[in-house]
C-alpha cells in the first residue's frame, strides 16, 4: 500500500471513529447488558442479584406474568387498525398533494408540520379533543345528530381512537409516498391513454405498481413504529381505563421504572425485538409476490 493511499485510510477511519464508538457505546454495550440482564432478576430495589437463566422468559408464557398477554393483545390490536390506516390515509394525502394546484406547497407543510409538534404536546391537545363532555370531536357529531363516544376514555373505543390520532402524525409518511409518486415515468401513463385507460386505469397500472417499493418501506416502518406506542397512553390514558391500553413498551417501562424490574424490563425488550423481527422479514419475504419496480413494470 502507498504512503498517500495508507494516510487516506487512516484518515478514513478517524473520521469514521466518532460514529464508531458512538454505536459501540451506546448501542452495542447496552444491548449485551440488557441481554446479560434478562437472564438475571436484577432490581434496582435489591442489592443482591442472582442469575435465574430462562425464567423471566418463561413467566411470561405460563400464565405467570398476566400483564404480558394483555399488553400484547392490546398492541397487536392496535398495529392491526393503525397500520392499514396510516398506509391508506398517508397514500391517499399524497395523491391529493401530488395533484398540479395553486398552493400546493402549502398543503404540503399543512400536513407535515403536525410531525414536528412535540408528542406530549399533540397528546395533551387530543387529550382536549377526545374529551367526552367538552371535545370538539363530540360536539361536531352532536351537531350533526349523530351520539357522542367516549374515545379514550371507554375500554373498547380506547385503542380505535389512539389508531385515529395516529393519523395526526404521517406527515413523514406523506413526503415519502409524494416523493414516489413524483418519480413514476410520465411515458408510462401516456402509453396508458394511448391503450385508452383512464385515469383509474393509470392508478391501477402504473401509479400502484411503481409505489409499491414504497409501500413496502412505509409498511416495515410503521410496523416498527406501531409496536413501540408509548407516549401517548403515558401521557393520555396511563394504560387505562382498565389496561384497556397498556401497550407492550407502556407495560416494559412500569417493569423498569416503577418496580425497579430491570432484569424482567430487558427481557420484555428481546421479547418485543423478535416480534418486530420476525415480523420485518415475513414482510420481506411476501415483497416477493406485491412488490414491483420499474423494469418490471414496463416489461409487462
Amino acid at each position: 500500500m502507498s504512503k498517500s493511499r495508507k494516510k487516506e485510510s487512516i484518515l478514513g477511519i478517524l473520521f469514521a471513529l466518532p460514529v464508531i464508538l458512538g454505536f459501540i457505546i451506546f448501542v452495542l454495550i447496552p444491548l449485551i447488558v440488557s441481554l446479560v440482564m434478562s437472564f438475571t432478576d436484577y432490581n434496582v430495589l435489591r442489592t443482591q442479584t442472582s442469575f435465574v437463566g430462562f425464567q423471566n422468559y418463561g413467566n411470561f408464557f405460563d400464565g405467570t406474568d398476566i400483564y404480558f398477554s394483555k399488553s400484547l393483545r392490546v398492541t397487536a390490536f392496535y398495529v392491526l387498525l393503525a397500520v392499514p390506516l396510516q398506509i391508506v390515509y398517508a397514500f391517499f394525502i399524497a395523491l391529493l398533494l401530488n395533484v398540479n394546484i395553486k398552493g400546493r406547497s402549502v398543503f404540503r407543510t399543512i400536513f407535515y408540520l403536525p410531525t414536528v409538534v412535540p408528542a406530549v404536546a399533540s397528546s395533551i391537545i387530543w387529550l382536549m379533543l377526545f374529551d367526552p363532555n367538552r371535545g370538539i370531536l363530540n360536539t361536531v357529531l352532536n351537531f350533526f345528530g349523530l351520539p357522542g363516544s367516549r374515545w379514550i376514555f371507554g375500554e373498547s373505543t380506547a385503542v380505535p381512537s389512539l389508531a385515529l390520532m395516529s393519523l395526526w402524525t404521517v406527515g413523514g409518511t406523506i413526503v415519502i409516498f409524494l416523493a414516489g409518486l413524483q418519480n413514476v415515468p410520465e411515458d408510462l401513463y401516456e402509453a396508458v391513454e394511448v391503450d385508452g385507460g383512464g385515469a383509474f386505469s393509470k392508478f391501477k397500472a402504473v401509479t400502484v405498481p411503481l409505489v409499491t417499493p414504497i409501500i413496502f418501506f412505509n409498511l416495515i416502518m410503521s410496523f416498527i413504529g406501531s409496536f413501540q406506542i408509548f407516549t401517548q397512553a403515558f401521557i393520555m390514558t396511563e394504560g387505562g381505563p382498565n389496561n384497556a391500553t397498556l401497550f407492550y413498551v407502556l407495560y416494559m417501562y412500569r417493569e423498569a421504572f416503577q418496580h425497579g424490574n430491570i432484569g424482567v424490563a430487558s427481557a420484555l425488550g428481546w421479547i418485543l425485538f423478535l416480534i418486530i423481527l420476525a415480523l420485518t422479514l415475513l414482510v420481506f419475504k411476501s415483497s416477493a409476490l406485491w412488490v414491483y419496480y420499474e423494469g418490471e413494470v414496463k416489461n409487462k
